[in-house]
């Protein structure tokens, strides 16, 4: 997966934003202001995304390109090294179940809000 794939996934996505709130070469995607997944576009080395708790032991556990949230609360985020030996299918899941676990997250009003967008 390079930078645009990563990008086109992740917008197309229901009430997503880009953003750059922590300097101008971190990308951060939020769906309906709340984070799911940033990466450094000028390098694309890697991406962070958000997890739950187990999932994440167990995606550690079973890939060596995955590793704890880097600078990040190491329980609830991993990063994912983009070196390729992770298959691009596996990441696009990822990055899903890191938007839902966000929607999930949200208050009643706002995923109703996110039905409508």
């Amino acid at each position: 997966m390079n930078i645009e794939q990563y990008r086109n996934h992740c917008i197309a996505k229901k009430g997503v934003t880009e953003e750059f709130p922590f300097g101008e070469t971190t990308l951060v995607y939020k769906v309906m202001g709340k984070m799911f997944t940033l990466a450094d576009i000028e390098l694309f080395e890697s991406i962070n995304l958000k997890v739950d708790p187990e999932q994440g032991a167990a995606l550690r556990e079973q890939y060596t390109a995955v590793q704890p949230g880097y600078h990040m609360n190491k329980k609830h985020w991993i990063t994912v090294i983009m070196d390729g030996s992770v298959p691009d299918k596996f990441i696009r899941q990822w990055i899903d179940d890191s938007y839902q676990l966000v929607v999930s997250g949200l208050t009643k009003k706002q995923q109703a809000e996110l039905l409508l967008l």
